[in-house]
């Protein structure tokens, strides 16, 4: 089918717009467009067959088998009526319409239920537009002769993004760019171009975040340019219901199953829970809270310590590598062939949560099984509804020999070129050129070692999955105390005395005698533990009155007349234990690569400037961060002064010329 035959009937179904404009806002058009065109395609595909289903459904024979045989589809539609001959009766166009739409197959009926089709009747009847809808409708030729499902594909493709870009305040909710997904789908397919050539080839692509389906048309398509012969099925999910319609819809008039394309959230009700996949490939929502799903989430992380969330869970407030861990428990077994991964994300699961954190965690668990393949940085303002940067994480359990143990990093933020209209946040596209780019030289990437004279070291840096892990250290320096009493530290000797009181515990009996006992001593300094104890005792002994002993006791008087100083008192809980008494306010914390000793890392960057300090090694985490800008970072000397110094003389020689024009 050509490209002009194509967008004639794009148009014409987009022409309905003309109808529309002033009972509909701009962006509801496609509320009724995109339905319409469903139900028209579904209609061109059942025509041959019409009368054979009303038949077999006159004669009772109204088993689901039986209705789809006679169908010759997974759909049917048991009435005799066509949008021709509803639109021919205007004044009974709702009833019969809705007649029409009750006669559809479930599969089909729940598809247009979603677009809340029943509500959109009502409306254009009350519009009296109803019946010149269905009208322009019923002139559209969608017959399956004509249009082929792949061409069919494109037309719906087009209403889709000619609906999402009249809505593009809210679009990247639901529709990826064209070019995104082009790129995409070539990094995850791209070392399997040999292996999809084979005859016979059968592949599944899953899409749990799968809005209107653009993913998975695209994953199909291109791997149908490979190998024309190949079977491509596709699975997906949405919680979306109108984004979940217009998947269906698609998948459902090329031919696929749209029983394949699962309604709900993909976390909490799999609609998929047993099955894997050869291909995944997402583009989750950026940092969506899951404080719904929380407890479901949580409780299976609990239950199921070998589950898709055993690696830990992310911060409430950005779910997007729950989505990451979902798929991974959807990918094959080497054995069985193994599976690819990709996902779109923006920096924040990168390098987000310290080590220990639940990010952490999950990067580490993927570095650590060897699954990452690559990481490619694309242009900003590439998206609807974000201009914030963002990422392709490419994953594999079944990458080749040269390459285990390896992470590609790719820098294609400069492949980009300016749209001539921004559409919402999007103000930059990948060309054709520049995406054939970006995958030769991932292509290249794959087959490479680490070379740093190799030509594609400047976009592309190969790393081990450890050069991203390092130690969290935790590094103290002693508790150094000198004693006094002063108001302040008498008051805190009171609360003491009266939590420790030997006479009654938890009362002020005795304690205002023992107060004044110490008294004289206000205004006295010690610079051991030992002396400031015993004067406190002897002045206390001294005038008659108990004083407590007990180990609690000591520790709080100790706490309520020590001043840290740098020149103090060395403190330790036992003299046994190897390290003094840890300062909390002089803690710091190190990140060390994992690949270098901790205590030389200490004595070359730590002694040297505070000697007594050392690590805590019961306190030591594993973390792990990927800092693909850091790694691509190129320093820009500052210009010269005497350059600078010249280009404000002469804008300051600029402006008093202007200014002197002015006042002329």
């Amino acid at each position: 089918m050509d490209l002009g035959k194509h967008s004639q009937l794009s148009n014409h179904a987009w022409a309905v717009a003309d109808l529309l404009r002033g009972d509909y806002r701009r962006h509801d058009y496609g509320k009724v467009i995109l339905p319409f065109t469903v139900l028209r395609r579904l209609e061109c595909v059942l025509d041959s067959t019409r009368d054979a289903v009303a038949d077999a459904a006159d004669k009772g024979e109204e088993r689901e088998f039986f209705l789809r045989r006679a169908a010759g589809h997974n759909f049917y539609n048991i009435s005799r009526y066509t949008l021709k001959k509803i639109a021919g009766d205007p004044k009974h166009a709702a009833l019969l319409m809705n007649q029409y739409v009750a006669a559809f197959s479930d599969n089909a009926r729940e598809v247009l239920e979603k677009y809340d089709f029943a509500q959109q009747i009502k409306k254009l009847d009350e519009a009296d537009l109803l019946y010149q809808v269905v009208g322009k409708f019923a002139d559209l030729d969608l017959d399956p002769r004509a249009v082929p499902n792949q061409a069919m594909g494109y037309i719906f493709e087009d209403l889709i993004r000619r609906f999402a870009e009249a809505s593009n305040e809210t679009a990247g909710e639901h529709f990826t760019p064209r070019e995104v997904i082009e790129l995409m789908v070539n990094l995850l397919i791209a070392p399997d171009a040999d292996l999809l050539r084979d005859s016979g080839v059968v592949r599944t692509v899953l899409d749990p975040a799968c809005g209107t389906g653009g993913m998975l048309s695209a994953a199909e398509e291109h791997i149908k340019t490979f190998n024309p012969g190949a079977t491509v099925k596709a699975f997906g999910q949405e919680l979306n219901p109108e984004s979940w319609a217009i998947c269906r819809s698609d998948l459902m008039i090329k031919g696929q199953d749209p029983d394949h394309i699962a309604f709900g959230n993909s976390f909490t009700d799999d609609g998929h829970l047993r099955e894997r996949f050869d291909y995944l490939l997402a583009n989750p929502p950026f940092g969506v809270e899951w404080k719904k799903i929380k407890t479901q989430i949580e409780d299976e992380a609990a239950r199921e310590p070998e589950g898709k969330f055993q690696a830990g869970l992310p911060r409430i407030n950005d779910g997007s590598l729950l989505f990451l861990q979902h798929m991974i428990s959807k990918m094959k077994t080497p054995a069985l062939g193994g599976s690819r991964i990709a996902i779109v994300f923006n920096g924040s699961p990168l390098f987000t949560g310290a080590a220990g954190s639940g990010e952490s965690n999950i990067r580490r668990w993927i570095l650590e099984n060897d699954w990452l393949e690559a990481i490619v940085a694309l242009p900003d303002q590439l998206f609807y509804n974000t201009g914030i940067s963002t990422y392709f994480w490419i994953l594999s359990n079944r990458k080749s020999p040269d390459h285990q143990g390896k992470v590609i990093l790719l820098d294609a933020r400069e492949y980009w070129q300016k749209m001539r209209k921004s559409l919402g946040d999007k103000r930059k596209a990948i060309g054709e050129d520049q995406i054939r780019e970006i995958t030769r030289l991932y292509g290249e990437a794959l087959s490479v070692a680490d070379d740093p004279e190799h030509p594609l070291h400047g976009k592309v840096k190969i790393f081990g999955n450890e050069d991203f892990g390092y130690r969290r250290i935790t590094v103290e320096r002693p508790l150094k105390l000198r004693f006094e009493l002063t108001e302040e530290t008498l008051a805190k000797v009171r609360t003491s005395l009266t939590v420790y009181n030997p006479i009654a515990a938890g009362s002020d009996i005795g304690v205002s005698d023992q107060l004044e006992a110490i008294r004289p001593l206000l205004g006295s300094t010690w610079w051991t533990k030992i002396e400031a104890f015993s004067a406190l005792h002897a002045a206390v002994a001294a005038a008659g009155r108990p004083w407590p002993t007990k180990a609690p006791f000591l520790k709080s008087l100790r706490d309520a007349i020590g001043v840290k100083d740098p020149k103090g008192e060395v403190q330790r809980k036992k003299k046994s234990d190897p390290h003094p008494e840890p300062d909390p306010d002089l803690r710091d914390f190190e990140n060390v690569p994992l690949d270098e000793d901790v205590e030389d890392y200490l004595k070359r960057e730590v002694l040297p400037h505070v000697p007594d300090a050392w690590i805590d090694h019961e306190k030591t985490k594993i973390g792990y961060e990927i800092p693909v800008t850091r790694h691509f970072y190129v320093y820009t000397p500052p210009r010269p002064l005497a350059e600078i110094d010249a280009e404000l003389k002469s804008l300051e020689a600029e402006i008093q010329s202007l200014l002197s024009e002015v006042t002329e």
